[in-house]
């Protein structure tokens, strides 16, 4: 009955939203009035729609994006829906948790380095990895590395010491590489007082106050390349040292050095958190096979200016992966989606040394997709998709 709506005031003083949120969330199809006044067009809302409302006031603060507001409120109840997005909003704010104890930790050392010039140093770190697994790494980031004058810091690989971790990214911008190298051991370098620590004893998200071994260096290319020719098939441990503007590697009883670049590396980690719709297991020849043979189309203008040759990546409605011509007709099937890539980027990313299996990862036509090897999920190439032309 009539009696019972609730007028939009009494809906915002009962849920905690403001009578302006009400009427964007009506606007925006989320929450919208069981009745407006043709006349005054004045809102009025159903008893059981404060319930909803005051759901939304809670989604609301803990950021949940307006997409994933509507899918909550518009979840089918049991379906388990509206759980599952709530888990992934938690992983992301547990991520970006971590990224702000990491960015925070940093930032403490710049202010140090600030207000006590004469006394303090940035942190250097000495650490081991084995060398064949950092041949791979450099192995499997060397073709993202950046060649834009413009942006001199992606010319260069990043070596990030993370605690237990060396993760090795490259990026021009529309791919990216990333690469992890387990760590044996690491050392603050100069501290005669302070034995290697074992990275079994270093946590991932440490208690606030605990210092995490962590150190950063943008390698030159130059440098990169010097460094795999060193490490050649060489077997065995590498220590590595990283910090202070410099970069000390030594293996076999052989040693090289050199200046990193005095950049700023973008921040990396948003870039890769990836929430894929689809994710197809093949073969890496049998991918390669066909992005070779699949008919093409030639963008004039693809990236960084140059033409590119575009291959279309596909999902039918019951998830069969292909590779087709660009103007091949679209499956209008609920779940089938279509991604266009440029191919010659796509086939760099492909392993050479990965003859097995291939994870691939999509999740829509303007969503950055994945390449991931079956045995080593943490090394893996993110590359945005091309856009058609209409």
């Amino acid at each position: 009955m009539e009696s019972d709506l609730r007028s939009i005031g009494e809906l915002a003083r009962d849920s905690g939203l403001s009578v302006s949120a009400l009427r964007f969330y009506d606007g925006a199809e989320v929450l919208a009035p069981a009745r407006v006044d043709p006349r005054t067009g004045y809102r009025w809302y159903a008893p059981e729609q404060l319930a909803d409302a005051r759901l939304l006031a809670r989604l609301r603060r803990v950021g949940l994006p307006l997409a994933e507001i509507r899918a909550v409120l518009g979840a089918v109840p049991g379906s388990g829906a509206a759980q599952r997005l709530m888990d992934e909003h938690l992983r992301r704010l547990e991520d970006g948790l971590v990224d702000a104890r990491r960015e925070l930790s940093s930032i403490r050392r710049l202010i140090d380095q600030r207000e006590n010039p004469m006394s303090t140093t940035p942190a250097e770190y000495r650490f081991t990895v084995p060398a064949r697994q950092l041949a791979r790494a450099l192995d499997a980031v060397r073709f993202a590395v950046g060649g834009d004058p413009e942006l001199p810091v992606l010319s260069g690989v990043l070596f990030d010491l993370d605690g237990g971790l060396l993760r090795l990214v490259a990026t021009d911008r529309y791919r990216i590489a990333l690469a992890e190298v387990p760590v044996e051991s690491v050392a603050p370098v100069g501290s005669a007082s302070v034995e290697s620590v074992s990275v079994e004893s270093v946590e991932c998200v440490p208690p606030v106050g605990r210092a995490v071994p962590a150190a950063s260096a943008v390698v030159p290319v130059a440098l990169a390349d010097a460094v795999r020719a060193l490490l050649g098939p060489a077997e065995g441990a590498v220590e590595l040292a990283l910090g202070a503007g410099t970069v000390h590697v030594a293996v076999g009883g052989h040693r090289i050095e050199g200046a990193a670049l005095d950049h700023d590396y973008p921040d990396y980690r948003p870039l890769v958190r990836l929430e894929p719709v689809h994710r197809i297991g093949l073969p890496a020849a049998e991918l390669r096979a066909a992005l070779v043979s699949a008919a093409t189309s030639s963008l004039p203008s693809g990236p960084h200016g140059a033409a590119c040759e575009v291959a279309l990546l596909t999902v039918d409605g019951e998830g069969r992966f292909a590779v087709v011509a660009p103007g091949a007709e679209a499956d209008g099937a609920p779940g089938a989606l279509r991604v266009a890539v440029n191919r010659d980027f796509l086939l760099e990313a492909l392993p050479a040394d990965a003859p097995g299996q291939l994870v691939l990862e999509l999740g829509g036509p303007i969503t950055p997709l994945a390449v991931r090897t079956a045995d080593r999920p943490g090394t893996f190439s993110v590359l945005m998709p091309v856009r058609l032309p209409a």
